[in-house]
């Protein structure tokens, strides 16, 4: 999670449909880098773990919380709405917001499980439930593996193709929100990578969706390599009082025997 939300605050600046950063040299954490919807939601998610609930209740009030986190029109639609039903959305949002899923769990089928039903209640289309069980896998993978091994044939595994480089993805990629358009990079960044940071500079070197690649890869980065604790701070210090009570609380939580 704490790789999620790094990832987030890192690329929140450079989401963009025009221009991308020079090299991978970028500043990481910029004067106004700070927390968008991918941060915002992937703590609703981790308050529904922790306490047991339906995923739609936290969702919803965290991001009425955040009104202006940067969601998409569908999404706004619907937490403004008292109507909780899904509107089939096949977008990244499932997969940004999964990491806590793939913390909380320790084999594949409730990771799988969990995942579906943390995206169903928006993204209940196949696109984008397929997209939240490759990144929690993925995580999984990662948690439980050495470093990334283990993580190609997973996200592989659900039929993503993960044969361009970060390079290739970099000249290939526009503005792609979806999850077929998200994942696959996201999970690049982090195969080429040997830290949360190299994996969330590949991201937002890719461009375009810059917070939510940068989030995704953060995420499983996070979980193959740990996070340090200059980085923990670096962005904990950006988030307000709820937000840093939900990270307090969940790791608490994953703490537990």
């Amino acid at each position: 999670m704490l790789g999620t939300i790094i990832g987030d605050i890192v690329g929140s600046v450079h989401e963009s449909r025009h221009r991308k950063v020079a090299d991978l040299g970028f500043p990481l954490f910029a004067s106004d880098a700070r927390p968008t919807d991918d941060t915002v939601l992937t703590l609703a998610v981790a308050e529904a773990l922790r306490r047991g609930i339906d995923f739609t209740v936290p969702i919803r009030r965290w991001a009425r919380a955040y009104p202006h986190a940067g969601f998409g029109g569908m999404f706004i639609a619907w937490m403004r709405s008292d109507d909780a039903q899904s509107y089939g959305s096949l977008g990244n949002g499932s997969a940004m917001r999964v990491s806590p899923v793939g913390c909380a769990f320790d084999d594949l089928d409730t990771v799988l499980d969990v995942a579906a039903r943390s995206a169903s209640v928006t993204h209940d289309h196949p696109e984008g439930i397929r997209g939240a069980q490759a990144v929690a896998a993925a995580i999984l993978a990662a948690r439980t593996g050495d470093g990334t091994a283990g993580i190609r044939e997973e996200v592989e595994g659900f039929g993503y193709d993960l044969s361009r480089s970060v390079e290739q993805w970099r000249n290939a990629l526009t503005f792609d929100v979806t999850c077929r358009g998200t994942v696959p990079p996201a999970v690049q960044s982090v195969l080429e990578s040997d830290s949360v940071e190299s994996a969330v500079r590949n991201a937002v070197y890719i461009g375009g969706d810059a917070d939510t690649l940068a989030a995704i890869a953060g995420g499983i980065a996070a979980a193959a390599f740990g996070v340090p604790q200059a980085l923990i701070d670096e962005a904990t210090h950006r988030l307000d009082t709820a937000m840093l009570a939900e990270v307090v609380a969940f790791t608490s939580w994953l703490d537990q025997p």
